[in-house]
């Protein structure tokens, strides 16, 4: 599969896999011009190889790879890159095989030849470390199926033993990723509002005195377009009363 967002440089792409066919037999099964359509695509047909751009629109090459190594048999990736010198160095440390536009042939040829399809997939946090900027959707492997989850549509994200669920309007999702991990990657859209929750700003529509007796959480904050109500802790609450003045106001 071949993912780019211009359609000159997916044209190059397959041309040099037909050029370098002879001395490493290949089949294009599929083009994409951005993560999310890479990921519709992969739904629907087995890839061994992905051919994947870093910079691209509405969802880049690093993102889709952390998305990709969810899957139950994920694709050996092989990064494309104009000027990224910053990935290029990372990938040479963490032994993730990249391409430099423009690509030679010969340097194609060789990338496919080094593929092992029994290999692990890339840790997902050496990819973290790579990407720059938050991702723009969360992931779950869900009945065979790689489930994604936009952002803007997470109302709370709460820890529960080994996993984290996120809410949204219409249901749940689990997500095999870590609270903390996800509240440094996304400190500008949730804030904590417990040890075990983290809340979309703005799905905060106010709070409320807690009527249990816990002494521990003494507020809770009500959510838009959900009735559920989230405990806020005492130790929280300082960072959090901002939003309180702003809906007793």
């Amino acid at each position: 599969m071949i993912v780019d967002d211009e359609t000159p440089a997916r044209q190059r792409l397959r041309d040099l896999l037909a050029d370098v066919a002879t001395e490493v037999p290949n089949a294009v099964v599929a083009e994409a011009a951005n993560g999310l359509l890479a990921l519709a695509a992969i739904e629907e047909l087995p890839v061994d190889v992905a051919l994947i751009d870093i910079r691209m629109p509405k969802m880049d090459g690093i993102e889709l790879a952390r998305h990709l190594a969810q899957l139950e048999h994920p694709p050996v990736i092989i990064f494309v890159t104009a000027y990224d010198a910053y990935a290029v160095q990372a990938f040479e440390l963490n032994a993730i095989d990249y391409l430099v536009k423009p690509v030679r042939a010969q340097r194609l040829a060789a990338a496919l030849h080094k593929v092992n399809y029994s290999r692990p997939p890339m840790a997902p946090q050496v990819l973290a470390q790579i990407q720059q900027g938050a991702r723009t959707h969360l992931s779950c492997h869900e009945r065979g199926r790689l489930l994604l989850i936009p952002l803007p549509e997470i109302l709370y994200l709460k820890a529960d033993l080994k996993y984290v669920t996120a809410r949204t309007a219409s249901r749940e999702y689990l997500l095999d990723e870590s609270l903390t991990h996800l509240e440094q990657e996304f400190s500008e859209r949730f804030i904590r509002l417990h040890r075990s929750v983290l809340v979309a700003r703005e799905a905060i529509a106010g709070f409320e005195k807690s009527a249990t007796d816990d002494a521990e959480t003494q507020w809770q904050a009500l959510l838009r377009g959900i009735p559920e109500k989230l405990p806020v802790s005492r130790r929280q609450w300082p960072l959090v009363k901002s939003y309180a003045r702003q809906f007793s106001s």
